[in-house]
């Protein structure tokens, strides 16, 4: 008998099972309604194959300078459209004499990787101040929310370039910078989430319990606030490949002989101003684009897909 009140209780009128895999493949159903979402996942598979595993295709070598200048003396760089010239530098070299596609994957990599591990951190560090001020509330939370303030009252860009000119252009740097700089509207957010969530019938249960602080907001708070933290991962992340491209455009973006998509597309735009090249611009501003775009359609299929999530729990 008890079986059968189980199944009745998991089983709605339709059928289909309340279970965690019945739940994932709903919200899987939601996601891929969004064409733009899909294509928007493609797109990223696709970035990260490129500039990753490109360069064991395509060989190129973005880091001798010497090398570089032998190929724009040999090459002529920038000077026609290449791809009539030869193959070897389908889309031709920079004012520098580097290979314009394999700087791309060069640039790419160093853009992705910056962004998703800042946007993670930038996810994280929110998540947990949110958490922690809403959940504990009364002048703690007053006194951390006015810190937040203080950080959104700052312009983020002249933020980065003033900490990155004090401790330098490395990629840790910039990671930790960007990390470290702009977590401030997330923490606001998850702060919300966990107004209500704190008051819920299972947190309420736990702290009767003697579950503590740290359980609770651990074992109970973060992960029932998920979603909203990998919307937030998802959004933070375009902007820290938008920030770091910010950076690379005014010259204080990853170091020589690295480089990045931003620092690329600076040195595109002084080539053009001065011979014309503006084919040096056009690849790594859309590849650029492309990115930041992708990532906000995939970010607001992931908001509606959490979204079912919690209206069938």
């Amino acid at each position: 008998m008890s079986e059968i009140i189980a199944e009745e209780v998991l089983m709605p009128e339709g059928g289909e099972s309340f279970g965690n895999e019945g739940i994932l493949r709903m919200m899987w159903r939601t996601f891929a309604e969004n064409k733009l979402a899909l294509f928007g996942l493609a797109t990223i598979v696709f970035m990260f194959l490129f500039c990753f595993f490109g360069p064991w295709v395509f060989h190129s070598n973005q880091t001798d300078s010497a090398t570089a200048t032998t190929n724009a003396i040999n090459s002529g760089a920038g000077v026609d459209f290449p791809w009539f010239q030869t193959w070897t530098h389908p889309l031709g070299t920079d004012g520098q004499g580097f290979d314009i596609l394999g700087r791309l994957m060069f640039g790419g990599k160093a853009a992705l990787a910056v962004g998703f591990l800042a946007g993670f951190m930038a996810t994280v560090v929110g998540a947990l101040w949110g958490a922690i001020a809403g959940y504990r509330g009364g002048k703690l939370d007053t006194v951390m929310m006015r810190f937040v303030d203080i950080g959104l009252s700052i312009p983020g860009l002249f933020l980065l370039i003033a900490i990155v000119i004090v401790f330098g252009r490395s990629p840790f740097i910039i990671v930790m910078t960007l990390g470290l700089t702009s977590w401030f509207g997330a923490s606001r957010l998850l702060r919300g989430e966990t107004l209500s969530l704190r008051t819920r019938e299972y947190v309420l249960a736990v702290r009767s319990m003697g579950g503590s602080d740290r359980r609770i907001i651990s074992k109970h708070i973060l992960p029932n606030a998920i979603g909203t933290m990998v919307v937030l991962g998802t959004f933070s992340v375009a902007d820290s490949i938008l920030a770091l491209a910010g950076l690379g455009f005014v010259g204080l973006g990853i170091q020589a002989p690295n480089t990045d998509w931003g620092t690329m597309l600076s040195n595109g735009v002084a080539d053009g101003q001065t011979n014309g090249f503006w084919w040096d611009i056009i690849p790594v501003g859309l590849c650029i684009i492309v990115v930041v775009v992708a990532l906000n359609y995939i970010g607001d299929a992931l908001r509606d897909a959490f979204e079912v999530r919690l209206q069938k729990r």
